[in-house]
């Protein structure tokens, strides 16, 4: 009894609402550091580097695919070697040291070629070794990110986790509420107060300060380090899917037998007796052949490579089922991940706000994507709802594949939109003799650019969204975190294709001789024609989701899951009444 008393009281001292500054402060500060760096990049590689534009567009597609497609690894160690405590231990670290290495390039000269103004003359490119070390600080950073992102939301929510609380579900809302908050104040203060440093202070002191809030970060999260819950590594990600494509590959000559037939493998008290008929190849994973040779006396599979549960068999259904929806979420993340361009766009327009003092950095337009999205998941789920679910009778307002469908539509009238205001700015450029000044500024003002950036912030807060809820309707919660994994792969296919199509302009219009769509000189080039591109790509794309939707049918091939089968930690999905706002550094 004294045993049992003295362990309740060494618990109730670990996690809780003492845990939230150490666990919010490590994702707000490193949110402010990372964000804040990416935001204003494309100015650093080509001032400092003498990339190209399209060399430093390329440069940062890849930078923000390996940003989001590091999380999905880190996910997978975490919940089945390291914990996740360790994991973001690990990642913060490696993030910090990959901000000092960046700090370092603009400290020490001999890292950078020399200086030179490649908007009017032509300048020595970087030399090999100079890149590997720009390149490893983001390589460093990407490392980083894949350790934190992942697990420091699933991490705070397993300091709250008390099922014998009857206010735990109100306690974990406080945190998720806070958690999405701090995160949306610190995308903004990136964009805005970071990005104004770097412009004003020069890149020694706007790398030195995401570097200070990224020391602090570290420092604040391994102080709580004595207060935390730290749930061991149980589980491994992903070997359930194999064993059931494993399965169904050695037995793809058995015949199937009937839906009713007692021969399909299932645990006892599982309310999946028998597989659904869609992708009915994999059915083959379940099929009994023998239950004395296959099954031990506990009625568990003696060979699981070779025999699988039903549950597995659905699991991994559900997950090709939803591959050709998610896949038309990678043309959206392109749109998304835009920072290149505009902020040539931003740099050639009259930036001046209010008074003539008040100046916008070319980096801080993409806040007004984040406000936009904060503001409208607010009104979405406050006003919006409310109204929507007396005419449709879905609590939610509209369908998940609704909203997917309506981002995705919302993501085609932001690039038509971008592509007028360009086309705007760049007569206006010519008409004023700028065309051989890429630094001359445009009597145009900037303000231009704010329509585009509210629509995207407007279609990734139906479709991201969207997707993430989709995704958690058609798994069962033990697979909740996949949908978010879900979500940051299309991201990073997403970057792949903008880097892919980047190139292959650059190539094709500046054959020749000729002045690229894509060049650095933006009133040489045609940034027009870019965003018409990705607008009929972008048309193309919500065509094909509508297809995709189509074929997939009903939501509720499968109504009931075993929801409590393998359920071993705590996961929760984000909630519907917090914005979700994406990683993009």
């Amino acid at each position: 009894m004294e045993t049992n008393t003295n362990q309740e009281m060494t618990k109730s001292k670990k996690g809780g609402l003492r845990t939230m500054p150490f666990i919010i402060a490590n994702e707000a500060f490193e949110k402010v550091a990372g964000v804040g760096l990416h935001a204003n990049m494309i100015f650093y590689l080509i001032l400092e580097y003498h990339m190209s534009g399209p060399e430093g567009a390329n440069v940062l597609f890849l930078w923000g695919a390996i940003s989001n497609f590091l999380p999905i690894i880190g996910a997978s160690i975490s919940d089945s070697f390291l914990g996740r405590f360790r994991v973001i231990a690990l990642g913060t670290f490696t993030a910090l040291l990959g901000m000092i290495l960046l700090w370092l390039t603009a400290i020490i000269p001999a890292a950078r070629p020399p200086k030179c103004n490649p908007f009017i003359e032509i300048c020595p490119a970087a030399k090999p070794r100079q890149l590997g070390f720009l390149f490893s600080s983001f390589v460093l950073m990407s490392i980083g990110a894949g350790g934190i992102r992942p697990c420091s939301l699933a991490f705070g929510a397993d300091q709250f986790h008390n099922p014998d609380n009857p206010n735990n579900e109100r306690i974990l809302q406080t945190f998720f509420n806070w958690y999405y908050a701090s995160v949306g104040l610190s995308y903004m203060a990136s964009i805005t107060l970071i990005v104004y440093i770097q412009d004003k202070a020069g890149w020694v002191v706007g790398f030195g300060v995401p570097v200070g809030l990224m020391l602090f970060s570290t420092v604040m999260f391994l102080l709580g380090s004595s207060l935390y819950i730290k749930p061991k590594a149980n589980k491994v990600l992903f070997t359930g899917f194999g064993q059931v494509i494993s399965a169904a590959w050695k037995n793809r000559h058995l015949p199937l037998p009937p839906t009713d037939a007692d021969r399909w493998y299932y645990y006892k008290g599982s309310k999946l007796t028998a597989p659904t008929e869609k992708l009915r190849f994999l059915n083959r994973a379940c099929v009994v052949q023998n239950r004395e040779k296959e099954l031990d006396l506990d009625g568990k599979a003696i060979e699981p490579w070779k025999l699988c549960t039903v549950k597995q068999v659905e699991e991994l259904k559900a997950i090709i089922k939803v591959l050709p929806i998610w896949s038309s979420g990678i043309m959206i993340a392109v749109t998304i991940s835009q920072y290149t361009f505009p902020q040539l766009q931003a740099k050639s327009m009259d930036r001046h706000i209010f008074s003539e003092k008040l100046k916008i950095p070319p980096g801080s337009f993409g806040v007004f994507a984040i406000l936009t999205l904060t503001i409208w998941v607010a009104i979405y789920d406050r006003v919006v709802v409310p109204l929507l679910s007396k005419f449709t009778n879905r609590p939610r307002g509209l369908s998940y594949r609704q909203r997917i469908g309506i981002g995705l539509a919302i993501s085609c009238v932001a690039m038509a939109v971008a592509a007028l205001v360009e086309r705007k700015r760049r007569s206006a450029a010519i008409r004023e003799g700028l065309a051989d000044n890429p630094e001359g500024v445009v009597a145009l003002t900037a303000m231009w650019l704010v329509p585009q950036n509210c629509l995207i912030g407007l279609a990734e807060a139906f479709n991201a969204i969207g997707q993430i809820e989709f995704y958690y309707s058609q798994f069962p919660k033990t697979m909740s975190s996949i949908g978010v994994a879900l979500l940051s792969l299309g991201m990073a296919v997403g970057n792949l294709v903008g880097s892919l199509i980047v190139t292959i302009l650059n190539r094709v219009t500046g054959s020749g001789g000729k002045v690229s769509w894509v060049s650095t000189n933006v009133n040489r080039a045609h940034y027009d024609y870019y965003y018409w591109i990705l607008c009929i790509l972008s048309v193309v794309n919500f065509f094909y989701f509508i297809a995709c939707s189509w074929a997939y049918g009903s939501c509720e091939d499968i109504k009931v899951w075993d929801e409590g089968e393998a359920m071993k930690e705590h996961e929760m999905p984000p909630t519907k009444e917090s914005p979700i706002v994406h990683p993009r550094t």
